[in-house]
Formats: structure tokens, C-alpha cells, sequence
């Protein structure tokens, strides 16, 4: 029994993730659709092991051989999870140490810390309490407005903890790579991230220089990884670039909430834990 929910989980995981990941519609509600599909088959998996790992080994249905085989596979996969969560907190906290050691630069009325490179860079790097990293190029190529622009954008990334929670969802990345579409899906969360940020930065900054700025740093490397790193522009393909500036040429409307159907998907992974309490 333990081995066939164990299998039944590995078959809904990747069910779940066949169907091609839809990137036309309403940004908003494109957010919602693939941050569920994202989160649902790994949030199962991970639910799977927990409740494999709390019903041990026994049971009156469960032959000897498939609890335990089933029982070291948990094991197995979650102690990969958690290797994997303390390796990418251990390489996120060296990146924000060497960013704690750039010197600090006031650029208006905000505190960032300067990166001594002629590329135009600007990114919040770090988890709950990020730091923002400004380039000397940056300060150098863009006059008040569109740095205020680029600014703006960034604290939008502050105001949702964007490099915190991406930092998880980067994990979940990781321990799921041998899904499908987990690439796919990472590229379009990091892309509707941005518009997320744009929206809201447009709201409180001209939208044109949101857009001028942005075709001024396409060249911007990527100089951190994603993972805690929300930085205006990565090296964006062609086809994102101009999908962004379209958006932000439009008037975009601000940022809804999250819907409540999302939890439903989150509690929908959950639900392996539920036969615990009847595991005897």
C-alpha cells in the first residue's frame, strides 16, 4: 500500500504538468495559473514523503519488503530536499556577504550598495531583507528620471519580498527538475515577476521611462543568480523585452491579489497527509 501511494503521487506529479504551459491572456491571471501548476506537483511529492515518513515502515496492509522500500525512498527524497535548501541558503548568504562588503551609496534618498562596473546594473539581491546593488554604470548612463524609474521597479520587488520567495520556489525548482515543464515554468514566473514589479512601479513612475530604461540595460548580464536575485533586466530574450514594453505602453492596471483558488491548490497537495491519522 505504502509503495502504491507513493507511485500514485509520482503519476499525478507528472500528470499534472503534461498539459503545455499557456502564456497568452492576462498577465495577472496567467500569474495565478502557473504558480499553482508550479507549486502543486512538488508540494504533493514533498506531502508524499512526510506521510510515508510519519506511517513508518508497518502496517497491516504493507508487506515487509514495500514498506521498507517505499520507507527508504521517502527517506531518501527528503533528506535530498533539505541538502538542497541548505546548499542554495549557504551560496545565497555568501552572494549577500559580498554584497554587504560593497561600499554605500546614496542615490536620492535611498541607501544601496555600489558595484564598481561600468555595466548598467540594478537588482535587489538577498531573502527577506534584501539589499539593493546599483552599478557605477548605471548611476553614470541614467539621468534622475529614469533612475528614479528603475528604483521604483526595484522597490516593487522589495514591496512583494520577491528574491525571499523566489528563493523557494527556485528550491522547489531544483528538487524538480526531472518534471516536466518545471523550466518552463520557472522562465514564465520569472517573467510575470517582472511585469508584477513593472505594474506597480507604473503606478507611481512614468510608464515610458520604465520602458526607455529597460531597452537601455538588455545588455545587463546576469551577474547573480536568480534564486535571490530580482534584478530590472537579465539578459532578456527579444520576444520578453518587447512583451514588457508592451505591457508597460499600455497603462497597465495594479496588481491584484492573489485569488483564494490558489490556496485551494496549495491544500489540494496537502491532502497525502490526511491518511496519517488512519495509518494503523
Amino acid at each position: 500500500m505504502h509503495l502504491t501511494i507513493l507511485l500514485v503521487a509520482l503519476a499525478l506529479a507528472w500528470l499534472l504538468r503534461l498539459k503545455p504551459v499557456e502564456t497568452t491572456g492576462d498577465w495577472q491571471g496567467r500569474w495565478q495559473r502557473s504558480l499553482g501548476v508550479f507549486l502543486l506537483s512538488p508540494i504533493l511529492l514533498l506531502a508524499t514523503a512526510v506521510a510515508l515518513l510519519c506511517m513508518g515502515p508497518k502496517g497491516e496492509m504493507v508487506c515487509w519488503w514495500e514498506g521498507w522500500f517505499s520507507y527508504f525512498l521517502a527517506i531518501t527524497f527528503l533528506v535530498a530536499a533539505v541538502t538542497l535548501l541548505l546548499r542554495l541558503a549557504l551560496e545565497g548568504w555568501r552572494s549577500l556577504r559580498q554584497v554587504q562588503s560593497y561600499p554605500q551609496f546614496e542615490v536620492g534618498d535611498v541607501s544601496t550598495r555600489l558595484l564598481s562596473t561600468s555595466i548598467p546594473f540594478i537588482a535587489r539581491i538577498g531573502f527577506w531583507q534584501s539589499e539593493l546593488v546599483v552599478s557605477q554604470g548605471l548611476v553614470n548612463s541614467f539621468d534622475s528620471d529614469h533612475l528614479e524609474a528603475v528604483l521604483t521597479h526595484e522597490q516593487a520587488h522589495h514591496h512583494y519580498r520577491d528574491t525571499f520567495w523566489f528563493f523557494w520556489l527556485g528550491w522547489l525548482r531544483r528538487l524538480t527538475f526531472w518534471l516536466p515543464q518545471t523550466e518552463t515554468l520557472w522562465q514564465e514566473l520569472l517573467l510575470l515577476r517582472e511585469h508584477r514589479a513593472d505594474c506597480w512601479a507604473s503606478q507611481r513612475v512614468d510608464s515610458l521611462l520604465l520602458a526607455e530604461s529597460l531597452l537601455q540595460m538588455v545588455s545587463a548580464p546576469e551577474l547573480y543568480s536568480a534564486t535571490i536575485c530580482a534584478a530590472f533586466s537579465n539578459a532578456i530574450p527579444p520576444t520578453r523585452l518587447e512583451e514588457r514594453i508592451d505591457l508597460l505602453l499600455s497603462n497597465p492596471n495594479p496588481p491584484r491579489q492573489h485569488q483564494p483558488w490558489l490556496w485551494a491548490w496549495l491544500l489540494l497537495g496537502m491532502l497525502p497527509l490526511l491518511i496519517v491519522p488512519f495509518h494503523y
